[in-house]
């Protein structure tokens, strides 16, 4: 892993929200989704409104890799779960800042315990392509089949 540099940082840090995408089984990309992303120090965080119930934080967790893209920076990241109580309060406090505008209908569940708990630090990840990373065209290869358009025509990438 490397780090973010400054430059980086603080343009994702001032966006509003970052689109991430996370792999489906074949290693090809999902469909970004936007979320709201803080930083706290010279790291950058995200959680999931919906809780472990996200299809992305499911993603993210059992592939432990995807990409961001926020401020005008595209990046492949490997995520870190967050377990630590006191980085975890201050990743809240990051949120109540940055988001305090959106008031607690929107804000409250970004704090609240459920989300709490996917708290994942993003890692920029350099020169380092994503673990079994296939389009559909290696994939069909991949299962002896022939491409089916509609694989090609449904990447995301």
């Amino acid at each position: 892993m490397t780090s973010w540099t400054s430059e980086q940082l603080d343009r994702i840090a001032a966006a509003d929200e970052l689109t991430i995408a996370t792999p489906r089984l074949d290693g090809t990309l999902r469909r970004p989704v936007p979320i709201w992303v803080v930083r706290h120090g010279e790291a950058l965080y995200v959680r999931s409104y919906r809780g472990q119930k996200a299809v992305w934080y499911q993603s993210a967790r059992a592939h432990g890799q995807g990409r961001i893209s926020a401020g005008g920076v595209d990046a492949d990241v490997t995520f870190v779960e967050v377990t630590d109580d006191d980085i975890n309060a201050e990743v809240d406090a990051s949120y109540r800042n940055k988001y305090a505008r959106y008031g607690p209908r929107f804000l409250d569940p970004m704090v609240a315990p459920t989300a709490r708990e996917t708290t994942l630090k993003l890692a920029p990840r350099v020169n380092q392509p994503m673990k079994h990373q296939m389009n559909a065209a290696s994939a069909a290869t991949a299962a002896n089949r022939p491409t089916r358009r509609w694989e090609l025509s449904c990447q995301t990438y």
